[in-house]
């Protein structure tokens, strides 16, 4: 069952009525659709001759603002199902008709309008259009009617609406920011990756893009060999016969790449889990080897429609940090508590505070014994309580197989990112009749979590592009110093302290172009390196550096070895601190 309506969601849903109203008085020819409130402000899809400019939102944001002046009360009004289908077929909406038509039996068909403007809606407004005070439209795009690529394109106009001035000011302010910091503006900027149209959806990682992926992937080898896991590899295709014993198919196989060889269907795997179950059966095990732990990166593909792709956030092709983990049922809650300490251990490295959600059963999408996931619900809460969480729960939003745990991200400018998940599971090991044989030599039926740390590498790439602003910090930072000289005669000593930096594991390069110095510390300012290394004539005969940072601090003059010995300590990664260095993340 959804949510009330917030007072924010009530002042978000009358704009986007009083924003419909608006154009329809510009364009009468415009058919409309749906207009919800989502979560930073609410859209509406319109299906219109006009094609809707910038410059035409000043136009609908200007009638928009004598509406809201004519103060017009929203009245709800509540037809038959007959009632309202003719109603739409008279004005021409057959958008309405179709809705309307879509409506269960015996579920109430309402009405609300305001001045000459009426819409098919559940409700959910302010009391009047006096109160819409501050909004603002933001842009256009296109969407398909319903989210299928099958159906018509309509024009979407999105916009927002806060209770006062000074909130939508502030809003529009982290807008801008978001916009110079968008992962697809910076990537570009710094030469991270690229896409290109013949592999829709799937990254090319640059050169510095590789360096950013691999520390990353690296950082989380490390971590996770220390906490006891162990790394496999599994087939990147498999017959599709896996994912109906799994019970996937039923859910996911339109999402996946398949195909014909040799009458059989196969399909690129879309999630590694189906796979871990095979790796698990395929010897003995003893309860002595619980938990046992499967860690893999391997690649993987989901077919998402083509109009919902978007950079880095949403792809066909991803890794992801992922992990299975097979347990007794006993040692369930000590696992999750184990989980949710790394969680917080991962996140603190990259400085990011984050908020938890538990999702429960969907009445109608679950598999397996409701007397099991009641147990495993319980299970869930007690222990994320008992580690003092902040949480909210989520109805009918777990997995088909279990509850979940899944953390929010708050990046730098506030916005929240879905990343970590821990997912608890009883349906596989019986659709797979594991087994593992207890202290009792009895055999016994194991737990499954599912987990990840980072979520997707790209999808958490694409945040720390945006929350970094580009500016990582050393560990990460691709180029991680640059050597600077003032004239070419300073280039012997640069190669010298490329190649002893290199040694030591640094990430460095020169500019020994013939541009000038300003020049040359501005491009490295501009790509974000942390450290810029000046050499000029007192450099080269003290063989000192004069390092400087990206943010125009300059530190004093210092041997080239105590240089290294400051940027080798800062290139660790917090991932990998000592165990009584880790600090955990604030939890909102």
């Amino acid at each position: 069952m959804a949510a009330p309506p917030t007072n924010l969601d009530k002042l978000r849903h009358s704009a986007a009525h009083v924003m419909a109203d608006a154009v329809q008085r510009l364009w009468p020819e415009a058919q409309i659709t749906i207009g919800p409130p989502i979560e930073n402000g609410f859209y509406y899809d319109f299906d219109s001759p006009h094609a809707f400019t910038d410059e035409d939102l000043e136009k609908i944001e200007k009638v928009m603002g004598e509406i809201v002046a004519a103060n017009h009360p929203f009245v709800e009004k509540e037809m038959s199902r007959e009632e309202a289908i003719a109603y739409w077929e008279a004005r021409h909406e057959p958008y309405k008709v179709e809705l309307v038509r879509g409506l269960p039996e015996g579920e109430r068909i309402t009405f609300h309008s305001h001045g000459q403007f009426t819409d098919l809606c559940r409700g959910g407004h302010v009391k009047s259009t006096g109160e819409i005070k501050a909004f603002k439209l933001l842009s256009v795009a296109g969407a398909y009617w319903r989210g299928d690529a099958r159906n018509k394109m309509l024009q979407r106009i999105y916009g927002t609406a806060f209770p006062d001035a000074k909130q939508l000011r502030s809003y529009l302010a982290q807008v801008e920011e978001a916009k110079k910091r968008d992962h697809r503006k910076v990537g570009k900027e710094l030469g991270l990756f690229t896409f290109h149209p013949w592999a829709p959806g799937a990254a090319f990682w640059l050169p510095k893009g590789t360096v950013l992926y691999q520390t990353l992937s690296d950082a989380m080898r490390r971590f996770l060999l220390r906490e006891g896991y162990l790394e496999v590899k599994t087939p990147l295709i498999f017959n599709l016969a896996l994912w109906e014993k799994s019970g996937h198919a039923a859910h996911y196989k339109d999402a996946m790449f398949h195909f014909e060889s040799e009458d059989q269907t196969f399909g690129l795997k879309p999630m590694n889990c189906p796979s871990h179950m095979l790796l698990f059966a395929s010897d003995l095990r003893s309860y002595r080897d619980l938990p046992l732990r499967f860690h893999d990166q391997g690649v993987l593909h989901r077919n998402e429609a083509s109009g919902t792709l978007g950079g880095l956030t949403r792809v066909r092709q991803f890794s992801q940090d992922d992990a299975h983990i097979y347990l007794m049922p006993s040692q369930v809650p000590g696992e999750i508590g184990r989980l949710i300490d790394m969680v917080a251990r991962v996140y603190a490295a990259f400085g990011l505070t984050y908020e938890a959600k538990i999702s429960t059963r969907n009445p109608e999408k679950f598999a397996g014994d409701v007397a099991v996931w009641d147990e495993a619900e319980k299970t869930i809460e007690e222990v994320v309580k008992a580690k003092g969480l902040t949480y909210r729960v989520e109805p009918g939003e777990g997995a088909f197989y279990g509850p979940k745990i899944d953390f929010d991200i708050n990046d730098a400018l506030g916005r929240k990112w879905q990343c970590a998940t821990i997912q608890l599971d009883y349906v596989a090991p019986e659709r797979f009749q594991l087994e593992y044989v207890g202290e009792d030599n009895a055999t016994h039926r194991p737990v499954v979590i599912h987990r990840a740390m980072y979520g997707s590498f790209e999808r958490f790439i694409a945040m720390l592009i945006e929350h970094y602003g580009g500016a990582f910090p050393v560990w990460l930072a691709p180029v991680q110093a640059r050597v600077v000289v003032v004239s070419e005669k300073h280039e012997a000593f640069a190669h010298d302290v490329v190649s002893a930096l290199a040694a030591r594991g640094v990430r460095v390069d020169a500019d020994l172009s013939n541009d000038k110095l300003g020049a040359k510390i501005r491009r490295a300012q501009l790509e974000k390196i942390p450290y810029m290394l000046v050499l000029g004539d007192k450099e080269v005969a003290a063989r000192t550096v004069a390092p400087r940072t990206r943010d125009g601090k300059q530190l004093d003059p210092m041997p080239l070895e105590a240089f290294a010995e400051r940027i080798v300590a800062e290139a660790v990664s917090p991932l990998l601190a000592p165990v009584a260095d880790r600090s955990a993340a604030t939890v909102g």
